[in-house]
């Protein structure tokens, strides 16, 4: 993938997309797959904010029950079908251990196995995977001796049992979304990071034709023309919506901040653990990778979502929360190796509070603020973004009556995805790569998928870059591939977006100076923008203090 935003001649397009999260990589998928001419542009780099701050799971929102969104839990359970089938790599079936205390009424075994026996009537068609060994099985209610089997670190006083369910996990939502990006990309998109909104463009009746940027990495600006701009701003759709009225304002979107802390392994990595706070809030303790990935919360933020930083308070509240429901001291502070938070966008009027808000989407048509030629997209779930690109495009069709075929998204294999039987494929990675770790060829398969022959080809050709650098068996040689296939810019960008090397924490600075050198050679960076850029992560990469509000990692789409 090349920044198309380095030889752009003044192109005019079907459609012009803000924000590469995982909505809008989504709406360019869908776009360009339905033959329009496609412009994407993120001011930072894809799937970098919102997007990036997930619990890892494609699920379908058992929770809602309570809130009798009927129609959103069923759209999320079929889009959860969808994923795994389109996604074969990144998404799995993976059992839940919903654990009940006494404690807590709406979390008895019978309330919540009413919730589970609704939600395998909803998901109706979750056997019909593409991969068989992807389906998934009814739910099951186990004694407390049972969870305790499976869970011993449980706090046995007033457990009264568990209930095991199935949702799927993504093992990394940020080269999910990068799958997208690659998808659109492949049917004619032209995307690029760090290019930045600075205004619309009009025509003589006021109608939106486009947007000025600036290139962030060279300065450069240029109008980017479209008959329709789409506003995927995630938390920013508001900021960015203002940019487009004349008074400079817009209506304040609701924000609402989620929190992840990873730490050293507390659990049995056979299920994810899901349980109740007494506050009435559900929390998982989900392993990821050798670690247990614990999360989320979700409280109001009140502020530019420019200076959202993850806060020592906020780690210590999710804390107390585990611990409350767990016992004291299943989680200290001094557990936490590395923790990282984003913003929600939320669509609705203010309500008990954000944990209570739906996760519905609006799709909303500026016209009837007089700004003809905007949609702007608030709201949604990572699970349900591929059917919110398809409802995008029916208003699209609505305003322009452009020619377009109808969607293929549901029955077409993500970019680098295209793997009709992951067992057999994995298998068949490990026959024909016996001189390769074992480690390495789990990680690289799982994580590029068809595209992982690329990665190991380049280890091939030069062994330095077939180094593993840590307890996953990644390589060098993703470092290059990065740079040159798939439009990482910055350090962070390699380590957090396009590889795993940074996202259990602090590697250590021999691993970010070997990844800096190859970056450095790849991007002609000098000695002292090398040494910025190692700085750069370090400091994104630290733990706030307990007491202290310094952030542990910026939040930037």
């Amino acid at each position: 993938m090349k920044r198309f935003i380095e030889e752009h001649k003044g192109e005019c397009y079907d459609v012009v997309i803000v924000g590469g999260g995982i909505t809008g990589a989504a709406v360019a998928y869908e776009a360009a797959s339905r033959g329009l001419r496609v412009a994407l542009v993120e001011k930072g780099d894809f799937s970098a904010a919102t997007s990036a701050a997930t619990s890892k799971l494609i699920h379908g929102g058992l929770r809602y029950l309570a809130n009798m969104e009927f129609s959103l839990v069923r759209e999320s359970l079929r889009e959860r079908k969808i994923l795994e089938d389109i996604a074969p790599n990144f998404v799995y079936p993976f059992p839940m251990l919903m654990t009940h205390y006494k404690s807590s009424l709406k979390n008895s075994k019978w309330v919540v196995k009413a919730g589970l026996t609704l939600y395998d009537i909803l998901s109706y068609d979750r056997g019909a995977t593409w991969d068989k060994s992807k389906k998934i099985p009814l739910h099951r209610t186990v004694s407390t001796t049972e969870a305790l089997s499976m869970q011993p670190n449980l706090r046995e006083e007033d457990l009264t049992g568990a209930s095991i369910f199935y949702d799927c996990m993504s093992i990394f939502p940020e080269r999910l979304t990068l799958a997208f990006i690659k998808s659109a990309v492949a049917f004619g998109a032209r995307v690029a990071n760090y290019t930045r909104v600075d205004g619309f463009l009009f025509d003589g009746a006021h109608n939106v034709t486009g947007v000025t940027v600036t290139d962030v990495l060279d300065g450069s600006m240029h109008e980017i023309r479209g008959d329709i701009t789409i506003n995927c701003g995630g938390p920013w759709a508001d900021i960015i919506l203002g940019l487009a009225k004349p008074e400079g304002t817009s209506d304040t979107l609701r924000r609402s901040e989620g929190i992840h802390i990873i730490t050293d392994r507390k659990i049995d990595d056979s299920c994810v653990v899901g349980a109740m706070s007494t506050s009435g809030r559900h929390f998982f303790l989900i392993p990821w990778r050798r670690h247990t990935l614990i999360g989320t919360t979700d409280k109001d933020y009140v502020g530019s979502p420019d200076e959202y930083r993850v806060t020592a308070q906020s780690i210590t509240e999710l804390i107390d929360e585990v611990n409350s429901t767990l016992g004291e001291g299943f989680v200290q502070y001094g557990d936490v190796l590395h923790t990282y938070g984003g913003l929600r966008p939320l669509v609705e009027e203010q309500t008990e509070g954000t944990y209570e808000s739906s996760r519905k989407y609006e799709i909303y048509d500026n016209a009837i603020d007089g700004l003809n030629g905007l949609i702007t997209v608030e709201g949604g779930k990572y699970t349900t973004s591929r059917n919110l690109a398809e409802k995008v495009m029916e208003l699209v069709w609505n305003k322009t009556n452009k020619p377009m075929g109808k969607t293929i998204s549901d029955r077409r294999y993500l970019c680098g995805c295209e793997i009709r039987d992951m067992q057999d494929f994995m298998a068949s990675l490990h026959r024909e790569h016996r001189d390769c770790s074992s480690d390495t060829l789990e990680y690289l398969g799982r994580n590029y998928g068809a595209e992982c022959e690329k990665v190991l080809g380049m280890a091939q050709e030069d062994r330095t870059l077939g180094e593993p650098i840590n307890d996953d068996g990644e390589i060098l040689a993703e470092v290059t591939c990065a740079v040159r296939d798939e439009m990482a810019r910055t350090l962070g960008d390699i380590v957090l977006r396009r590889t795993g090397i940074a996202t259990l924490g602090n590697p250590g600075e021999d691993v970010l100076e070997k990844v800096a050198a190859i970056a450095a050679q790849e991007l002609k960076w000098s000695h002292k923008r090398t040494e910025e850029e190692i700085g750069s992560v370090i400091d994104r990469l630290k733990v706030p203090s307990p007491g202290s509000s310094i952030a542990a990692e910026g939040v930037q789409e």
